[in-house]
């Protein structure tokens, strides 16, 4: 059975993860150059919350400590976020 076929995997879980792979990859490369570091950094942190609902950072760990560091903050700050938005409403 594909992903594709599973009703529990949402449709957009392979592109999410696929486009978080190649994202971090060319953050991690470096030879990419700094502009593009800049660009594909929020494409890439756009990414978290479809990983993050299918468990992806329970399951993996992420061993460039400067990566695992920045999206450790990416995943606070949208917690913390998303309390004050709750806490409001």
């Amino acid at each position: 059975m594909s992903s594709s076929d599973s009703p529990s995997v949402p449709m957009d879980a392979n592109e999410a993860l696929t486009r978080f792979v190649v994202n971090a990859l060319l953050m991690l490369d470096p030879a990419t150059p700094e502009a593009l570091r800049r660009q594909v950094e929020p494409r890439m942190l756009a990414q978290l919350p479809t990983l993050q609902a299918l468990g992806v950072f329970e399951l993996f760990a992420i061993r460039d400590p400067a990566l695992r560091a920045l999206v450790r903050e990416e995943l606070l700050a949208r917690q913390q976020a998303w309390q004050q938005q709750s806490e409001a409403a």
